[in-house]
């Protein structure tokens, strides 16, 4: 997403991290049903999602959302879970599970809301079957999406997977491996930036498109939808379910205008998961 609320830089991830301290100090994570719902969120394409339902359909429902965008893949769910946000939306239900595990959090799942497939992009080849003996592939380097990755390489045959590997597959799981492919183990949200300096980069779909890449037309493989354990999710702290505010921006969610706008703005790059 190209506007002011976009941070990029760890200074201003931790300045946002300290307004969301401040406003949950003030009181903004609360369960009066008229206080307004700060949701904090990836900028592309769930900050653009949340704002579209802002703009159009929370007023009319009588929802006030106040949306945080932040880059990385923590300061969301420590936010949820330190109350200083009322919920979250950037992360599927693998990520979350593990976050949960590592970091002893409580943060739950109240529904799923769009698929961002996972892709492989090149600036060096066309094909990836093009992709040369010994290429270096950027792979996030956070646990479930790096298993996702390696899972989206052995369905398009470059590599083989351990016999009943899961979501939390490494390199020391793949068992073939007949290009000699490298491993470039990353910040998800650095490998755009890094795909020019590989020979390829499996991308997560929210930074590609943060970084002006077309996952439908510009992957030159990608994950398919159907049967997709990684729908993007609205979360809470365990206990939130109920808010009625929460509720509210569920439905809103997966309304039929939501879905028009998701297919209309993204046309396959992000699919709906309702």
């Amino acid at each position: 997403m190209r506007n002011a609320l976009k941070f990029t830089s760890v200074l201003a991830t931790a300045g946002i991290a300290l307004s969301l301290a401040a406003c949950g100090s003030s009181g903004s994570s609360s369960s009066d049903p008229n206080a307004p719902l700060t949701v904090v969120a990836s900028p592309t394409p769930h900050g653009q999602i949340l704002k579209f339902v802002k703009d159009n359909l929370a007023d009319k429902a009588g929802l006030k959302l106040d949306i945080k965008e932040v880059t990385d893949y923590v300061t969301p769910n420590t936010a949820v879970q330190d109350g200083s946000a009322d919920a979250n939306y950037f992360q599927h239900v693998p990520y979350l599970e593990d976050f949960n595990k590592k970091h002893g959090t409580d943060i739950v799942s109240v529904e799923p809301v769009h698929l961002e497939p996972l892709g492989v992009y090149s600036k060096k080849v066309k094909s990836i079957a093009d992709l040369p003996d010994g290429a270096t592939v950027g792979l996030p380097n956070d646990a479930t999406n790096e298993g996702r990755a390696l899972k989206l390489l052995a369905d398009n045959k470059l590599i083989t997977l351990k016999d009943g590997v899961t979501t939390a597959a490494t390199p020391a799981d793949v068992t073939g491996n007949p290009k000699n492919l490298k491993w470039k183990e990353l910040e998800a949200a650095q490998l755009p930036r890094s795909v020019a300096d590989l020979d390829a980069a499996v991308i997560n779909g929210n930074y590609a498109l943060d970084s002006g890449l077309k996952p439908a037309t510009d992957a030159l493989v990608l994950e398919k939808a159907e049967g997709n354990p990684y729908a993007n999710i609205l979360a809470v702290k365990k206990g939130k379910e109920n808010d009625p505010r929460v509720k509210k921006l569920a439905e809103l969610l997966h309304s039929p205008e939501v879905k028009k706008y998701i297919d209309d703005t993204f046309k396959g790059s992000v699919v709906p998961a309702f």
